[in-house]
């Protein structure tokens, strides 16, 4: 799992550099700093906004942004030049539900999935993306889409859940 350097830092950053206000340069860089220690990559010129949460898992590539108050859990890989808006959340991960015979508490969870973004991608505000999903490069995500099926490079997808519009 994590080291114990990792959980230390990953505290160290939920305390304080999260919070800190998103209009200034010392605090990006900051965060940038902080993410650079947790994330497994990050890139160039990446930028990581006031609140977004992360784990340890994260591969992110050069000119890209994480949006404010944005929510990545479990291994996800972001490419180069991806704009995403405030409050975007990736899951890699969901409750067990298969069984009839106990409750869905009892069954814990299903089996970890990575989710991959490609290249020059915007994700709108509020976005869900589910596990497992991969987003093709050149795509465009409308504000609060769930995204559960894979999306092909170039398309412009919306909705819940969404599909591709053009």
């Amino acid at each position: 799992m994590w080291s114990t350097k990792t959980k230390l830092l990953y505290i160290g950053y939920q305390l304080t550099a999260q919070w800190l206000p998103h209009h200034l340069l010392c605090a990006r860089v900051l965060r940038r700093l902080w993410g650079k220690c947790i994330a497994k990559k990050i890139g160039t010129n990446v930028n990581i906004e006031k609140g977004a949460h992360f784990t340890p898992d994260l591969t992110i590539g050069n000119n890209s942004g994480v949006g404010i108050n944005a929510e990545i859990n479990g291994p996800v890989t972001i490419g180069n030049d991806v704009m995403m808006g405030p409050e975007v959340i990736v899951y890699t991960s969901s409750h067990a539900h298969s069984r009839t015979d106990i409750t869905m508490i009892e069954q814990g969870f299903e089996e970890i999935k990575p989710v991959t973004i490609g290249n020059d991608v915007w994700i709108g505000r509020r976005v869900i993306i589910m596990p497992g999903v991969t987003i093709g490069n050149g795509c465009i995500i409308a504000a609060g889409a769930v995204v559960t099926k894979n999306i092909p490079d170039y398309a412009i997808a919306g909705g819940v859940p969404a599909k591709i519009l053009k």
